[in-house]
């Protein structure tokens, strides 16, 4: 679609004219053709979302209004569900069964806003005087820039528009120049439930060429970005220029720490699914394991059983477990990290090059790979692949495997397994990450809060804060019955 720019109400091509290939990640085959932004793109972008949001067209809504609006959305969404995960798994190469999975997500995101919506109302505050009256209200904060990843393409854009919109807020969003398919479809979704044009502006191309200007645009009040540290920063010295609010989800490099007394069967199983779903690339992945040392050879032995079994394939192999890596620029990445972890004297025990099945030769598939005798001081442990490698390292102490697990300069998940449920408390507590597992790993809902400590980012999505993102705090005094204040003489 090479009309993919859509700024107040309109369909258009970049500025330019200019074009970007969309290739599936699992053989290279061209899925779509999408318009590539412009500077000048990007700026008639936050234009017409500063224009729609000044003129009270949809900010004016009331909250059941736009909470009426995301419900109709999610019904969009779950009737082109065979649509919209057939999009989403051409981008990114995932299977269609986990594409599926993600596009229920994104529904239940946008219901999850709904409801909240619902709940919102003017907070009265006593102001000691009968004459009177003091509230709080809560506006939207305005002018959003919208920035996706494209290892979740449509989930993750949806913890910002359905948000962004439920406040009655306009925006710009940029989802990833890798996988832009889904954000063009749901864009056509928001036309047809009814928001106004201007509220609602996408802009398909990369953030090398029109980042900046969405983060440092003196008109944008938020910027909502999940994806890398340098570019989150990047976004944070930008963003100060104009003083603008800044949510960042940045990754992770997440412990999943399992004691002798966990029960093995279930944290192997888990920690298997952990390390090597979607291939490693999910910022909550848990990649490094860390193990009570008496465990450690049972459970390393089962791991590298297990990750041998696992069957790589493209969307269209029924029987495939987990996909490719995302672009030939990704894979060359993790093999240039896997290369590093070995030779700081990491042990490979399983995976380690590229896959050579003839049937995945035009792909980029790299298998789950297990890097044994890790420890903190290495670049495997301490910097995020986002690719099917897990690290494994051991320790002898609750202290220690705390030590441990906060030893990273992220702070995103973590997991501690284990039988002893006081224990459970004490870890939990002390690891500065922020979702913690407990004899579980990876679910989330869209009514638990979601962000990270440290170098993983600022801000939260989803649950209630999710909301307060986007909401700007008003105190409205009124006095009912004004007379002069004689604070000073008037001279009369």
């Amino acid at each position: 679609m090479t009309n993919s720019i859509y700024i107040c109400g309109e369909w258009r091509p970049a500025a330019d004219g200019s074009t970007r290939e969309i290739r599936s990640p699992a053989d290279g085959t061209l899925v779509a053709v999408v318009s590539d932004s412009r500077v000048e793109d990007a700026l008639a972008a936050i234009s017409a979302a500063r224009v729609a949001f000044d003129s009270g067209i949809f900010s004016s809504w009331s909250w059941s209004e736009r909470s009426a609006l995301l419900s109709k959305v999610a019904d969009f969404l779950e009737r082109d569900m065979e649509i919209v995960a057939a999009l989403e798994s051409g981008d990114t190469g995932k299977r269609i069964i986990e594409a599926k999975y993600d596009v229920a997500d994104v529904a239940a995101t946008f219901r999850h806003f709904a409801k909240l919506g619902l709940e919102q109302g003017d907070r009265t505050v006593d102001s000691g005087l009968p004459h009177v009256s003091s509230r709080i209200t809560q506006e939207g904060i305005g002018v959003c820039s919208l920035i996706g990843p494209w290892n979740y393409p449509l989930l993750q854009i949806a913890w910002k528009v359905a948000p962004a919109l439920a406040a009655g807020c306009s925006f710009v969003l940029k989802p990833s120049e890798l996988t832009p398919s889904t954000a063009i479809h749901l864009m056509k979704l928001l036309e047809e439930a009814g928001v106004p044009a201007g509220v609602a502006n996408l802009v398909t191309g990369a953030g090398s060429i029109i980042g900046d200007t969405l983060t440092s645009d003196p008109r944008v009040d938020l910027v909502s970005f999940t994806g890398g540290l340098p570019t989150g920063k990047r976004i944070m010295i930008k963003a100060a220029e104009t003083v603008k609010r800044v949510a960042l989800e940045l990754g992770g490099k997440n412990p999943n720490i399992i004691f002798a007394d966990a029960d093995l069967d279930a944290a192997i199983d888990f920690a298997v699914t952990a390390a090597f779903l979607h291939s490693g690339q999910v910022c909550s992945a848990g990649t490094r394991l860390i193990l009570e040392r008496p465990i450690h050879d049972r459970v390393v032995k089962e791991i590298v059983r297990r990750a041998k079994l696992i069957r790589i394939g493209a969307p269209a192999d029924l029987t495939a477990e987990t996909g490719p890596l995302i672009s030939a620029g990704h894979l060359k990445k993790v093999e240039e990290y896997l290369a590093k972890g070995v030779a700081e004297g990491a042990t490979l025990l399983v995976g380690g090059a590229r896959c050579a099945a003839p049937e995945l030769a035009n792909g980029w598939f790299f298998p789950p790979t297990v890097l044994d005798n890790c420890d903190t001081t290495m670049y495997c442990v301490q910097e995020e692949s986002f690719g099917p490698i897990l690290t494994v390292e051991v320790f002898d102490s609750e202290e220690e495997a705390i030590k441990i697990g906060n030893d990273t300069i992220y702070g995103l998940s973590g997991a501690v397994w284990s039988s002893d449920i006081a224990r459970t408390e004490r870890v939990s507590k002390a690891l500065r990450h922020g979702t913690i597992w407990i004899n579980d790993y990876g679910p989330y809902k869209p009514a638990a809060e979601w962000g990270g400590f440290k170098a993983s980012g600022n801000g939260r999505e989803l649950g209630h804060h999710g909301l307060q993102e986007y909401l700007e705090i008003k105190h409205i005094w009124t006095n009912n019955s004004p007379s002069k204040s004689e604070w000073f003489a008037d001279g009369n």
